[in-house]
């Protein structure tokens, strides 16, 4: 595992999931992290679109309870209890996850290969347009298409 992805999933990905108090590193805690390394491209490309990590919080409420109002569950969360963050879990990778590193692991070839690093995987993390990630990213009204594809040409002109 290379330094990188190292810094990403095993240190930063797994503070958010346990800030969440999650038993798994997801799709959402991933982009969070990658919004938290300031000085990479990745966290750049994110914020000139506005996905700061606040705003990748906020997203991510908002489509938790666009979620629930599906199911008939009208909750507001300001009004519910903050996440219970537990230091003392030591959060696995999730199948999110697992598929976000598949689709960068596979875009490579087609993009220059290298290293997994913050690019790559936010490549990987907008492959899709499924999954809470998708989800929010459209709450937001982010274009998630057009990020994929200005973060699949930087990576091509061989940023990490």
């Amino acid at each position: 595992m290379s330094t990188d992805i190292r810094q990403i999933l095993v240190r930063s990905a797994r503070d958010e999931a346990r800030r969440d108090g999650s038993r798994t590193i997801e799709a959402e805690h991933v982009l969070l992290a990658l919004a938290g390394m300031q000085e990479s491209a990745a966290a750049q490309l994110l914020a000139d679109e506005g996905l700061t990590e606040e705003a990748i919080r906020t997203a991510l409420n908002r489509e938790w309870e666009q979620s629930l109002a599906v199911a008939g569950i009208a909750v507001r969360m300001g009004l519910l209890p903050e996440a219970t963050p537990d230091r003392g879990r030591d959060p696995h990778i999730g199948e999110s996850t697992k598929l976000l590193l598949h689709r960068a692991m596979d875009a490579a070839p087609k993009l220059g290969g290298g290293r997994i690093g913050p690019m790559r995987v936010l490549v990987g993390l907008l492959a899709t347009d499924r999954g809470r990630v998708a989800r929010a990213l459209q709450a937001a009204g982010v274009d998630r298409a057009a990020l994929r594809t200005r973060a699949a040409e930087a990576l091509a002109a061989g940023t990490r």
